[in-house]
């Protein structure tokens, strides 16, 4: 144990936080009150995205495990952080109540002063929609992506890309799951979409679907099992296929935690889009139809980001297959026994 004293002012490096706050129209000499509440609510959603990176980094590590079973210890410890990631991004969405109380006259006083700055060059942003699993080509406005940035900036930029995403971490982790060929031996050889239990559950599903939802039969082959598919898909079939099984029978012990993972990472994206979708009410309302800081469309750029930027939507997707839980097949006893239920063997 150290002997050294640790002062509150010093252990938390107050003089350069709050030394932090370089007003520009104070270099000019314009009186504009806000700029202090637009730079510290700025700087405040870049010490939270430090720590969402800190979050998202270590469950990234722990993922790339060789082997995290659905009741490891591991596991538990990835759920809690994701769950943290969610509990700060709620605190984000809050945050705009904030900015909010600046008048858009009042964000005109020094608004000029700031170009070409603008939110689009928040690397951390960047870096944490790549780490969660948004690809480069799949970005809106992707030719404007780094444009503005600068070299160095770039290349961290790039570099985060290049890293193990939680998306395909997921995708790896789901593939594992072994319940498919356990429980239902006589079935190994098979191919999967004639296994006894998604045969079963394919009929469930058809015979719980009113006569124009009758397309979502090829959705159902499509997702689960590859048919027909058109488009890269980031979840594949097999993991597709484990993810459903885990939202079909969470009640059973081992699914619980699995379960509240996807769903945690469901709300990831929805909470992500909350921001989205509040910054790009916020930004109407002070600006209008104008360009932002950063010479891009505002609103517009917002808006296009917001419709295309879901990285866990073939999660949300698997929603639309589920069924009342009174018409799900039975399992095997077998199965039961390792889900937690049916006692010992």
């Amino acid at each position: 144990m150290s002997d050294k004293e640790v002062y509150y002012k010093d252990y938390l490096q107050l003089d350069k936080i709050l030394n932090a706050q370089d007003l520009e129209s104070d270099k000019i000499g314009v009186d504009a009150h806000d700029e202090m509440l637009f730079i510290v609510t700025h700087q405040a959603y870049e010490l939270w995205f430090k720590q969402v990176l800190y979050e998202l980094n270590s469950i990234t590590d722990l993922l790339s495990s060789p082997k995290v079973d659905d009741n490891d210890p591991v596991l538990q410890v990835v759920v809690h952080r994701s769950q943290r990631i969610n509990t700060i991004l709620r605190l984000l969405v809050d945050q705009i109540n904030i900015m909010e109380t600046m008048s858009s006259m009042d964000f005109l006083d020094f608004r000029d002063l700031l170009r070409p700055a603008s939110g689009f060059q928040s690397i951390q942003w960047k870096e944490l929609e790549a780490l969660l699993g948004l690809k480069y080509e799949d970005r809106h406005g992707k030719q404007y992506y780094v444009s503005a940035l600068r070299p160095d900036d770039t290349k961290e930029v790039k570099d985060a890309e290049t890293k193990p995403t939680l998306l395909d971490l997921l995708n790896t982790w789901l593939e594992r799951m072994p319940f498919f060929d356990k429980g239902w031996p006589e079935a190994i050889a098979t191919p999967i979409d004639d296994h006894p239990f998604w045969e079963n559950y394919r009929s469930v599903f058809a015979s719980k679907l009113i006569d124009i939802e009758s397309g979502n039969m090829d959705l159902f082959d499509k997702i689960l099992f590859g048919k027909n598919e058109n488009k890269k898909r980031r979840l594949s079939a097999k993991a597709c296929r484990s993810a459903l099984f885990i939202m079909l029978y969470s009640g059973y012990p081992l699914l619980q935690l699995p379960y509240q993972l996807l769903e945690s990472l469901l709300e990831t994206d929805e909470l992500m889009a909350t921001w989205r979708t509040r910054h790009m009410n916020m930004v109407f309302r002070m600006i209008g139809s104008r360009v932002g800081t950063g010479n891009s469309s505002g609103r517009g750029y917002l808006k296009a980001a917001l419709d295309k930027h879901y990285i866990f939507n073939e999660l949300a997707e698997l929603n639309g297959l589920l069924v009342q839980r009174n018409a799900l097949p039975d399992l095997p006893k077998a199965i039961e026994v390792q889900l937690g239920f049916g006692g010992s063997q």
